[in-house]
Formats: C-alpha cells, sequence, structure tokens
C-alpha cells in the first residue's frame, strides 16, 4: 500500500527524451528550498530511467539518470513528459511503470507524462490532469480515464499534473501539511510567487483551443463574457451581439459545454471573483461589483455553492491541501473541458 501523499519524503522523477525542463525543474526546486530553508535534509529527490545514463530533454540539455531498478524506493515516482511523448514511451518504460505499481509505489505525471501511465493502463479509472495542448488526443485514446481541467489531481496513489510552472504549485501543495504555511510562504517568497494556486485552481486554456468544435457564434458569445464580467450581458443581448437567438444559444452551450449559457457565465463570474479574493486586497463588497453580481448575500450563496467556502473564509484560508483531501479521491467540479 502506497503512502499518503502528504507524508511522502523521497520523490523520484522519470524524464522521457525530450522531456520539459522547465516542469521537472520547478518540482524540483521546491524540494531543494524546503530543504534549504529548514537547515535540514527533509525531502531528496532522484531522478531514474529504465536504462540509466544521459536523458535529452526538448531545451537541449540533459540530465544524468540512474537505472529504476538500482534506486532506493521512492515514495512516489513521476514521469516527466514533453514533446514526441509517444515516441519517447519505450517498452521498458511501461515495464517499469507497472512494476513500480505491482509494489505499492504511488505514480504520478508532469506535463505529457500522463501518456506513458496511460499506456501501461495505470490511470484507468482514475481522475488526472494533464496539459491542455494534448487533453483532446488523450480523452479520445483513452474513454476509461476521466480528465479534469485542473491545475493537478490527487487521487488516491496518483498524482497527475499539468506543465509549465503548475509542478510548482503541486509540490508546494504536497509537502504543505509537513512543513507548515510559514515555511511554504517563505518558498513562495524565494522564488517570488505572489500566490500559491491550489487542487480547485484550473489550467487556463486558450480560447481559441477550448472552442475548436464549436461554431463561430459561441466562440464570439464567450469572448463577450469574458470582456462583460463587471455588467453581465443578458441571454438576450449575448443573442443579438452574435446574431443568434436564445434558442440557439441555449442548444450550442449544452452540446459543446453541458450546461446552459447562463450558468457557464456565473461559472466565469465567479472564477474571476476567487482570482481576486485570492489574489488581492480589494474588499469582498468591491469584488462583488466587479464580478457583476447585485448584494454581497447573493454573491456569497452561489460563491459557496461552486467552491464550497464562504468568500471571507476563501480569502483566510491556508494555501495547503489538507491532508486528509491527500489521502482520498478529489471530488472534481462539474466543469469539464470541451
Amino acid at each position: 500500500m502506497s503512502k499518503s501523499a502528504s507524508s511522502f519524503t523521497h520523490f523520484a522523477f522519470m524524464p522521457l527524451n525530450n522531456f520539459t525542463m522547465l516542469a521537472f525543474s520547478n518540482a524540483i526546486e521546491v524540494l531543494r528550498m524546503a530543504n534549504y530553508l529548514e537547515g535540514k535534509n527533509l525531502y531528496r529527490w532522484s531522478v531514474v530511467s529504465p536504462e540509466g545514463g544521459a536523458v535529452m530533454a526538448s531545451n537541449g540539455l540533459s540530465v544524468t539518470t540512474v537505472r529504476a531498478d538500482q534506486c532506493a524506493a521512492a515514495d512516489v515516482v513521476f514521469v516527466c513528459g514533453g514533446t514526441d511523448t509517444a515516441a519517447a514511451i519505450k517498452p521498458a518504460t511501461l515495464d517499469v511503470l507497472q512494476h513500480l505499481a505491482q509494489q505499492g509505489i504511488a505514480l504520478g505525471s508532469l506535463c505529457t507524462g500522463a501518456f506513458a501511465l496511460a499506456k501501461a493502463g495505470l490511470l484507468d479509472g482514475y481522475t488526472c490532469a494533464t496539459h491542455w495542448e494534448n487533453l483532446s488526443a488523450l480523452k479520445s485514446a483513452y474513454p476509461a480515464i476521466t480528465f479534469a481541467p485542473d491545475l493537478f489531481v490527487v487521487d488516491r496513489d496518483r498524482i497527475t499534473c499539468t506543465g509549465g510552472i503548475a509542478p510548482l504549485d503541486m509540490m508546494l501543495n504536497l509537502i504543505s501539511s509537513q512543513i507548515g504555511k510559514t515555511t511554504i510562504a517563505a518558498i513562495a517568497d524565494q522564488f517570488i510567487l505572489e500566490h500559491v494556486r491550489d487542487h480547485k485552481d484550473q489550467q487556463r486554456v486558450p480560447l481559441t483551443v477550448r472552442m475548436t468544435s464549436a461554431r463561430p457564434a459561441m466562440v464570439e458569445v464567450v469572448s463577450l463574457m469574458e470582456a462583460n464580467i463587471e455588467e453581465p450581458l443578458s441571454l438576450d443581448e449575448l443573442a443579438q451581439l452574435s446574431s443568434s437567438s436564445p434558442r440557439q444559444l441555449q442548444r450550442m452551450f449544452k452540446e459543446h459545454m453541458g450546461m446552459s449559457p447562463t450558468h457557464y457565465y456565473l461559472t466565469l463570474r465567479l472564477r474571476k471573483a476567487r482570482e481576486l479574493l485570492r489574489q488581492t486586497d480589494m474588499s469582498i463588497l468591491s469584488i462583488t461589483v466587479a464580478c457583476g453580481f447585485q448584494s454581497a448575500c447573493h454573491f456569497s450563496k452561489t460563491y459557496r455553492e461552486i467552491f464550497s467556502v464562504a468568500p471571507s473564509t476563501e480569502r483566510r484560508q491556508q494555501t495547503s491541501v489538507p491532508a486528509a483531501l491527500l489521502a482520498a479521491p478529489m471530488q472534481q467540479q462539474a466543469a469539464a473541458f470541451v
């Protein structure tokens, strides 16, 4: 049985050929900085591969790895993906991952590393996160996996994360219950990080990518919504500005978003409110107005329905993920990728 994610101390990383150095280094730097600030080696990390030796990153630099079977057992092994991931996944990679799973070692992925876990059959029945650019291909190829729009997902013994700087946020959340919020804040300060995102945050996907299968009218409507948060447009106004009818918009949003245009618009406004609560000193009343709500009472009620906490609690809340949550499957938001 794998350990709870909140008690990990030995992290291993398995970079695939052409892996993304940014995601890989961000994850490790959190551990290094935690050790530095605490003045002791709380965490250690290993870089492994099926055969050992140098593995090239997509930026032309390389890292030295040890053979996975010669490395001391880690609490978790993250597969680090990048470009041309399908070609980088060798039979030996799948064999190693399946062996690790049989040993009860937790498995994870950074960036496109989820491809390897999926191909090895180790994500079936799990919810996972992956970089938005590869989402459609994975969803089509692996219907037994639930894909979430979140920055990272902790689902039992699988920890999956999107790319870029998201691994930094994920690692800060994973170790927060061990080192406390003061040290987490100190690490964030060292990295000039204004805000530590958590499991409720979603990766930003370019509108043109989100709407690849949608009609031009719908793309225009979503653009109008995003541009009119403080003074929301009515459904009739959106229909008129996009040369559509309210009924057409209802049908298009149901088909492409799985929800009504009104609910999608509300979700956009609440996500903006959450961003302002966590990243600014604006008063709750000012945020209420900035996000198009007529009263603080209505704002608080709808915010609690989506995020399960009141706006005032959100502002006071610690940046860490509770240990109990890390040890159990995470409940995903209703919103999903198109």
